[in-house]
């Protein structure tokens, strides 16, 4: 076989190679498997901009009764639970100590009241001889220092009679305070209401001496309650007065309750170094259910759209890897892939899904295919977050995550 022969042949097996490879190329890609593409859908609905916070139900008004005087309990007329009215005796403490108080009051009373009444005998007196001796030394029977001398009398017991008299006020006002204290040793309630908590037992001795020790705390209504929560610094500017809250308590799983913000003090509460602001929500609990120190977890809607195109925010994390970007578009190599993410706005844009002014990027399956598709959003709830402009329509595919290819 000649040179010219064997090259020839070369040529033409090389030829025939490269028409196969080229015929079958575009069968291969036809029978290459789609890719499976984990997807949610747009949906519409209400989207709600909510914020939580933690708080404990507390009686809007509770009352401690106190004692104003130490003794011993010697009577107890009301325990936990008992509903009161306000003037029920309550509980009373050993009397005989400030009886024998108010008696010994009596004693110097009725001692200074003689003492006035002996001065002013005395004074009488004084007067009638300083008339007489005025008399005699008009006629010049006596001297003049006689004279003198009955005119001090006179006027000394005048001056014994107002410090009689002061005496007398001064043992009033003695008695009338022991008569207080005698008063004292019976605790009344101040209030209607339901006694929540009592801290003594009968024979047991409270001494009132700094501050008053606290017998019963009572709430005047349990109907009206109200939450004391911990709301965050970050989120204390979104909660205004006559704001809507709901929450749930332990006691009740799967029921909600209703309140209003009556009121967002400035005081702040800072523990190690978080700081928090107490938001005061008023609460109707008609039935009762609700009882004192329950754990609240509530919630604030700070804004709500009834109806909106939403984008379920698994799609809005999703960002493809340069592998399942080459996947998704049937795509082998390094260099096919960084075109496609140029022509995209760059792999830092891909990363970081959008400009900062709410536009993001997100992928539609149309086809089989994934498609990008620029939006812009709004509100968000966590879970779903509010189509604002896009090419987005309720009950679009978005991938959410594009599983790992198997190796054959």
């Amino acid at each position: 076989m000649s040179k010219l022969t064997r090259i020839i042949i070369v040529v033409v097996l090389v030829a025939g190679a490269g028409v196969g490879v080229y015929a079958w190329a575009p069968w291969a890609a036809k029978q290459r498997a789609p890719i499976a593409f984990e997807t949610a859908k747009v949906d519409q609905g209400p989207i709600a901009a909510r914020v939580t916070a933690t708080g404990t139900l507390a009686p809007r008004n509770a009352v401690q009764v106190g004692v104003q005087v130490s003794g011993r309990v010697l009577e107890l007329h009301a325990d936990w639970n008992d509903r009161v009215k306000a003037g029920d005796l309550i509980a009373r403490l050993e009397p005989q100590t400030f009886e024998a108080q108010v008696a010994q009051a009596k004693a110097n009373l009725a001692v200074a009241k003689a003492n006035l009444h002996q001065a002013e005998a005395e004074s009488r007196e004084a007067q009638r001889q300083l008339g007489r001796l005025t008399e005699l030394r008009k006629r010049d029977l006596i001297s003049a220092s006689e004279a003198d001398t009955a005119g001090t009398r006179a006027a000394t017991t005048r001056s014994v009679i107002a410090a009689r008299k002061a005496q007398v006020e001064q043992a009033e006002a003695s008695l009338s305070q022991a008569d207080l204290a005698l008063g004292y040793t019976f605790i009344h309630s101040p209030v209607d209401g339901v006694v929540l908590q009592r801290s003594v037992d009968v024979g047991q001795t409270v001494a009132a001496s700094f501050q008053s020790p606290i017998l019963f705390t009572i709430a005047e209504d349990l109907a009206r309650m109200q939450i004391d929560t911990s709301v965050a610094e970050g989120d204390v500017g979104r909660i205004t007065q006559d704001m809507a809250a709901t929450f749930s308590v332990d006691a009740f799983s799967g029921r909600s309750f209703a309140g209003m913000v009556r009121q967002v003090r400035n005081s702040p509460t800072s523990v190690q170094g978080v700081v928090t602001y107490n938001a005061v929500i008023d609460v109707a609990n008609d039935d009762l259910a609700l009882k004192p120190g329950m754990t609240a977890n509530v919630t604030f809607v700070t804004r709500a759209i009834p109806q909106a195109i939403r984008i379920p925010n698994a799609a809005l994390r999703f960002r493809p890897t340069p592998e399942a970007l080459r996947r998704m578009r049937g795509e082998d190599s390094e260099k096919t892939t960084g075109g496609l993410l140029g022509g995209i706005g760059g792999p830092r844009q891909v990363a970081s899904g959008g400009e900062g002014d709410g536009k993001r990027t997100l992928w539609k399956v149309v086809k089989g295919e994934a498609v990008l598709v620029r939006v812009k959003t709004g509100l968000t709830d966590g879970t779903w977050t509010e189509l604002v402009e896009g090419e987005l329509a309720p009950g679009d595919d978005l991938v959410t995550d594009v599983p790992a290819s198997k190796a054959p």
